[in-house]
Parts: structure tokens; sequence; C-alpha cells
């Protein structure tokens, strides 16, 4: 059977927040896509994921017309607490120190605000595309290969973004003689719930000799916490009653006493993995978002660094189309593993400072417990803390 043809300028591999937020900013610059998505739009919608963003991607959203409900609902926040057991608390005041604010503002309604773009512009979304296939990505005319609905499908276009997660084939699709990978798995887990109950008004992380605990928000009447767990461990082993009597008690006294507890809506155990793929780039290829790398959760800067390698690659992309100039998407690779590396040394310093982690000798408690004592004890310590929570600017 002979597949149905199909052509377009980019092709984009992954219906998540990168690839779309790449196929608008594309439209809006004349140049055509298709994005190419594994599950159905109900699925992709449903999917629990972080919502804290940096004061960069704030503007970016802003900047390319999707900040009206973002304006309108998200919550907008100077900053977060630390609380150490037995300790003074801190609070990263970014509004103090760089001036600049960040958002709550979960990554679902993110999601929808897209989706919603997409359908109004008329962008081309193909869900449920299965047997993605990438062909000849180092010729001046790559394919893409699907089937949907029993038919195959090739695509022929210029270039290909992969923007379709860790366990997407666009990495994949890299030669192993090329891609080299770097990867610290964590010994614990996050166990997340999502209630609709108020918030509290500040983030807050908090250290325990127990393990982790995190107090986030997505609305005014919708909260996300988490706890630390044993990265073996299954959501059936947490009762409701378990999980916030165990959160209660890494917290703070004064800080659990604002806690309202309620029935979860939604309960998960997400692990924690620091991970980065090099090159981003190969041939026509170029990765984005989780299909290159991948952050703890700690730092909240997932979401965050896959919008700045949106941007970097949707200004190269411009300008390849545009203006037939090639400089900056020929240093994609270059200029956003700049800003990768940066996000993972800082989650990775947020990870190792607030858990607890299995099999800790002494030595190594005490340097935990005195790097936070010098971040109480040192503005310039809490400015650069400040500084990086907050977000480092985009290249120019």
């Amino acid at each position: 059977m002979s597949a149905h043809r199909q052509h377009t300028q980019v092709a984009i591999i992954g219906g998540g927040p990168a690839g779309l937020l790449l196929s608008h900013i594309l439209q809006q610059n004349g140049i055509d896509s298709i994005v190419l998505e594994r599950q159905s739009k109900d699925y992709v919608l449903a999917r629990i994921r972080a919502g804290f963003l940096e004061a960069g991607t704030i503007k970016l959203l802003r900047d390319v017309g999707l900040g009206e409900r973002m304006d309108r609902e998200g919550l907008p926040k100077n900053g977060g607490a630390i609380a150490w057991q037995g300790k003074e608390g801190l609070y990263i005041d970014t509004a103090k120190w760089t001036g600049q604010q960040m958002m709550a503002y979960g990554q679902t309604a993110i999601t929808e605000d897209l989706y919603a773009a997409r359908e109004r512009d008329g962008g081309h979304v193909i869900n449920e595309a299965r047997d993605v296939t990438l062909h000849d990505l180092t010729s001046d005319a790559p394919r893409v290969t699907y089937t949907k609905d029993g038919q195959t499908f090739e695509v022929t276009c210029t270039l290909v973004a992969g923007c379709d997660g860790f366990h997407g084939v666009s990495r994949q699709s890299i030669p192993t003689d090329v891609l080299r990978t770097f990867e610290r798995a964590y010994p614990f887990g996050w166990l997340g719930i999502m209630a609709e109950v108020p918030p509290l008004k500040d983030l807050v992380y908090a250290y325990h000799e127990e393990g982790f605990a995190l107090a986030s928000q997505r609305n005014p009447m919708l909260s996300r916490y988490y706890v630390q767990c044993d990265i073996n461990d299954a959501v059936e082993n947490w009762s409701d009653d378990r999980f916030w009597e165990a959160l209660l008690r890494r917290m703070p006294a004064d800080v659990s006493a604002k806690i309202t507890t309620g029935p979860s809506i939604e309960k998960s155990i997400a692990p924690l993995r620091s991970f980065v793929a090099e090159p981003m780039q190969y041939g026509r290829l170029y990765l984005a978002g989780d299909a290159a790398h991948i952050v703890p959760p700690t730092g909240a800067k997932g979401l965050n660094l896959a919008f700045s390698d949106v941007y970097y690659l949707s200004r190269g992309m411009i300008e390849y189309f545009n203006r037939r100039n090639d400089a900056h998407l020929s240093r994609y690779s270059k200029t956003a593993l700049r800003r990768v590396w940066s996000a993972e040394n800082f989650s990775w310093r947020m990870t190792q400072l607030l858990h607890a982690f299995p099999n800790e000798d002494p030595f190594t408690r005490r340097l935990q417990a005195n790097t936070y004592d010098m971040l109480l004890s040192h503005e310039p310590m809490q400015q650069a803390l400040a500084y990086e929570y907050v977000g480092l600017p985009f290249e120019g």
C-alpha cells in the first residue's frame, strides 16, 4: 500500500507543550509545520506536570500572545520558602534580589492554552500518530513516516524538531556513535497528590530527617503536595491519611497549621533523574525538552528548560527560513546546552540540599546542614540562589 504524502517546512515530533509552542511561534512567522503526537489530545491534557514558571518563560508566553489566561488565573510569586528541621526558615526572595517575579500556573493549563491557539489558528496537529519513524536526517530532504487509522503517511520536510519526550523516537534516531548521554538516578521518588483545597500562600520546600516535602499550588482552590518516598514504593501503600500525616510531620509546626487537608483527586510517584543528551542536533534533527534532558523537579526547571529550548530553536528556524541565515540554527545545540547544564547544576544542588539520602554518612549530613547554615548567614549566597531560581536570562 502506498503512503499518503504530505509536505511541510518543519515536522515536529511530539504534541506536548514544547512541540505545540514551537508550532505556534513558527506559524506567527509564516513557517508551516505539522505536529505528530502519539497520544490522544485528552491523554495529553490529562498529564499532571509542573506549574512553576520562571520570569523568562512568563515573558516568552506573553510575547507570543499566550499570556492572557496565565495573567488572569496564575498566581504571581516573589520566590519560595525553604524550611529546615530545627532551624530558622529561609525565603528565596527573587523580587528583592533580581527584581523579577515567578508564576504558579499549571502545565495542564498551558497545554490547554496551546491546543486552543493551534485550533484557533488552523495549526496542523495530528494526534494518535503511531509508528513514527525518522528518515534521511543527514540529507537535504528528511522524511517522517507514521500510521493513523490503519493508513500510512509520509511527511517530507526541511527540518525536524524532536519534542517527543524522554521515551520518544527522536533521540533514538541519532546514531549511538554520535550521541553521548550523561545520567544520574536518585534512590528516591516523589509521591505527589492533587487536592481541591486552598494552597499555602508560598511554595515551601522542607528538609526533614524522614525525607523531603513540598507544598506547591496550581490555583486558588487546587493544591499540589509531595513527600519523598522510596524509589520502589507503590501508590497503593499510601492512603490519603498516611500521606497527610507524613507531610504535616515533615513541615514545621507553623506551616503545618496552615495546611488544609482533603481527599486526593490524583496521586502518583515520580522517580528523580538527571539526564542530558549531547548533541541536541544531528543533521536536520533538533531535540528540545525532555527528548534531550531531564532534571529532578526540585528546582522547578523542567518545563522552563523546554521552553528556553523552543526559544533558541524557533529563533534559529525563523532566521533560516525567512532570512537565509543559519548562524543561530547551526549553534543551537551549544547554546541550548549551556543553559541545560546550568539548570542541571542548580537542580542537582537543590536535590542534594533538601533530601534525606539513604545510607548517607554523618560527615555528608553535616556538610548538607552547613550548606543551609551558610545560606542563612550570607546574603550574597541568597542572591546567587535567587538569580538561578528565577531563571537565567536567555542568551542573545
